[in-house]
């Protein structure tokens, strides 16, 4: 009686759970008042952490940030995936057990993390009690609605990769010493025939719902929706989702068996709901989620992890934003080719923001990007030493702003020959918000650092060209004139660091702070620019400035310079 119950209230649930979210012109689910979940991957303990998890963070952060920066909830889960035969693997070879390993690896993932400024509001490690509560549920569920079986499968199985694969997903190549064989065309890595009884999830169901799906548009860039259209369109294999506890012992077991381990993937990904406190009623609905990941696990993600959701009558994620991955002077980064870049030694060399900065700018999701020293020295001198820091030096200087305030602006005594480069300048920097905000919701944070530059680079050569300290010792008109062109100055820095605070929240802060701003007027909600400049009051002129906080980044030492 009581299983029956439950499962009426648990059915009723989820009716009203899916009432909630209603449909947009193309097609989207659109949770009505429910706040973002941000999330990246869950990342594997097997290996500290290295430039591409930080890449994949901090493209989550900066949109977390800006959720927060557009007066819209959010919230952002990240944390440490530590099942599986791999850990198992690694903790022997480095004479541990998998329990400390794991322990000693998330603690590094959590103190990078902070070290580079990731706001989460959710570690998630996939060893705590919430996390096995979570699976063990979505495991019986699935089980009732009858998507799993027991049965063999026989196939090629990637170890490293902890995955079975079909045979089209494989192809022979010879070994270093020349040998033939066979490896995930993915990845690269090794595969081996095996043949195992375990637990299959009915995959080969949901090809049409995901079809589906993928009409939504949930996966960005296109370029990578167009490769799960691909994959779909073969008929899908049903999925082994568990393996043999003798050969993979150190995970959460098959509830109702103990001899079978819960496949490592669909146990890491249950996570996105543990951390929306699944499977409490109390907390209901769920999801859906915004997922940031690279390349190399879209295929989990896209194909896997929706219909895993289907199958559970819960909905596929809004949102997929797939990144590709970082080279070092265009080679892939590998420990024995010794290229792989430490984030932290990069965190002490470039600064928090500096390293945040370059990887947004310089990041593109559509391609793999290139990480190099002398590339970083010029992007970050260029930009935030010269670009942006110097304007701010200028403006607050105390030759040009004697007074340490925010001037008046007098749009009377505008020359003539400065007309058309203030409209010019005048257009673009009202229109930037508007800009960065459709990059920002397509996940192009890149071109958004880019507008912002573009319009950092006009406000130094407008300043340049209008030479306020020319003006102090001038005609009335004259100093006017340099009072005006100080304040939009000013204004034009409130702007920028107000923008830039999801990329590089600390330098965002410095320059906020020295231009005197409060906490209330650092968000883009209920925020207005250059008003001034259309005869209407602005709350900062005649407005001291903050203390001085000396050069805003430092300038970095090229090093074929040094040599």
């Amino acid at each position: 009686m009581w299983l029956k119950r439950y499962q009426i209230v648990r059915r009723v649930v989820q009716c009203r759970y899916l009432s909630l979210f209603s449909y947009d012109s193309n097609g989207n689910v659109q949770p009505e008042n429910r706040p973002h979940l941000y999330t990246t991957p869950i990342f594997y303990v097997n290996a500290a952490p290295h430039i591409g998890h930080v890449y994949t963070a901090v493209l989550a952060d900066a949109q977390h940030r800006y959720s927060a920066l557009s007066g819209k909830k959010s919230s952002l889960s990240t944390g440490t995936d530590e099942h599986g035969f791999k850990i198992q693997q690694t903790a022997i070879h480095l004479d541990s057990n998998p329990s400390e390993l794991c322990l000693r690896v998330s603690q590094q993932f959590r103190m990078l993390f902070d070290a580079i400024g990731i706001s989460y509001t959710d570690f998630i490690r996939t060893t705590e009690t919430r996390h096995t509560q979570a699976v063990v549920h979505f495991w019986k569920t699935l089980e009732e609605k009858k998507y799993i079986y027991k049965g063999t499968y026989k196939g090629w199985y990637c170890a490293s990769d902890e995955a079975f694969l079909s045979e089209e997903q494989t192809v022979e190549r010879p070994d270093p010493s020349g040998n033939r064989i066979r490896v995930s065309i993915e990845s690269g890595h090794q595969v081996h025939w095996m043949s195992e009884e375990n637990y299959m999830f009915r995959l080969s169901a949901f090809r049409p719902k995901l079809l589906t799906w993928l009409q939504t548009n949930p996966i960005h860039p296109v370029s990578f929706q167009q490769i799960v259209y691909q994959w779909l369109e073969e008929e899908l294999q049903d999925l082994s989702v568990s393996r043999q506890s003798s050969r993979v012992s150190w995970g959460i077991p098959v509830p109702s068996d103990s001899s079978q381990t819960i496949y490592v993937w669909l146990d890491a990904l249950v996570n996105y709901l543990t951390v929306a406190k699944y499977p409490d009623l109390k907390y209901a609905p769920w999801g859906p989620s915004i997922h940031f990941l690279g390349k190399d696990i879209l295929r989990f993600h896209a194909i896997y992890w929706p219909a895993f959701l289907m199958a559970a009558d819960l909905p596929p994620p809004v949102k997929l934003f797939v990144h590709s991955h970082w080279t070092c002077q265009g080679v892939k980064m590998s420990k024995s080719l010794q290229n792989v870049v430490d984030p932290t030694e990069c965190i002490k060399q470039y600064t928090r923001d500096g390293l945040r900065y370059f990887l947004l700018r310089n990041g593109s999701p559509e391609r793999d990007c290139d990480f190099n020293h002398n590339s970083v020295c010029k992007l970050l001198n260029s930009t935030l030493a010269d670009a942006l820091g110097g304007l701010l030096n200028r403006c607050t200087a105390q030759a040009i702003n004697p007074l340490q305030c925010w001037p008046h602006y007098q749009c009377l005594n505008i020359p003539p020959s400065a007309q058309d480069q203030l409209q010019t300048l005048l257009g673009a920097l009202r229109g930037l918000p508007e800009k960065v905000d459709q990059f920002m919701n397509n996940f192009q944070v890149y071109k958004a650092l880019e507008a912002i530059d573009v319009c950092v680079r006009l406000s130094n050569a407008f300043f340049q060209s209008q030479a306020p300290w020319k003006l102090h010792s001038g005609k009335e008109e004259e100093k006017a004139w340099g009072q005006s062109v100080l304040y939009l100055s000013l204004e034009a820095l409130r702007l920028y660091a107000t923008l830039l605070q999801p990329a590089v929240p600390g330098i965002a802060k410095v320059i906020l702070d020295r231009l005197g701003v409060d906490n209330t007027h650092r968000i883009l909600k209920g925020s207005h620019f250059f008003t001034a400049t259309e005869g209407k009051n602005c709350c900062f002129q005649g407005q001291k400035l903050g203390p001085n906080c000396g050069l805003l980044y430092h300038r970095l030492e090229d090093k074929d310079q040094h040599n």
